[in-house]
């Protein structure tokens, strides 16, 4: 428990873990995940629509959630959700970066822009795009296809994207291998783009 909160701040915390990341550009590396509620862009495909509701999970004082991830003497610590950008992200980041620890969030750029990252993955939604003002902050550009269609998605995603971002083109998981041969065709005639798998699902870990 912590002994003095120095922050009353809250936010819904669905989970917190440590594990591995599993896609884009650091898939392999080991981090502390916190997993915040509330999502309301309402993809078809989530995989992770139990968090959509953030009033099925408690609120957290904001200074519990970092001692946490201290604690798990993580070097590195991936916000997710649901969509973190709900929530002001400024003290969970600044304190975090005061103890040494990269942060990372992984977003739909469809909310305004808190916090303090090492690494911004913006993951766009068709049905909630993100806001023009996240493009040119984002380090990673995921995109997920489900179809030949989303392509043209991801390129006109591409172009609002800094000329320096990573850029990910990742198969909707229940659609794999009707996809993925369109996606590997594409990229190998698209050289700028890569192939982004979610490896943690062949791990078998969370």
């Amino acid at each position: 428990m912590v002994s003095e909160l120095k922050n009353k701040e809250k936010l819904p915390l669905v989970e917190e873990f440590f594990s591995i990341q599993g896609e884009g550009f650091f898939s392999g590396k080991a981090a502390w995940f916190i997993r915040l509620g509330g999502c309301d862009i309402g993809c078809s495909w989530c995989d992770s629509r139990f968090t959509w509701d953030p009033g099925l999970f408690p609120a957290v004082e904001t200074d519990i959630i970092i001692e946490h991830a201290i604690k798990s003497g993580s070097d590195s610590v991936v916000v997710t959700g649901g969509e973190p950008l709900m929530w002001n992200l400024d003290y969970l980041c600044s304190e975090l970066r005061k103890n040494k620890i990269s942060t990372f969030l992984e977003t739909s750029g469809a909310h305004p822009m808190s916090g303090m990252w090492d690494w911004i993955c913006l993951s766009p939604k068709q049905n909630m795009p993100p806001l023009t003002e996240n493009f040119p902050l984002a380090n990673e550009l995921k995109v997920i296809i489900q179809n030949k269609t989303d392509l043209i998605w991801a390129e006109r995603n591409r172009e609002l994207a800094g000329k320096k971002c990573k850029l990910y083109l990742q198969p909707e998981w229940r659609q794999f291998e009707q996809i993925i041969p369109e996606i590997v065709e594409y990229v190998k005639h698209n050289t700028k783009w890569r192939i982004s798998l979610q490896i943690h699902k062949y791990m078998h870990i969370p």
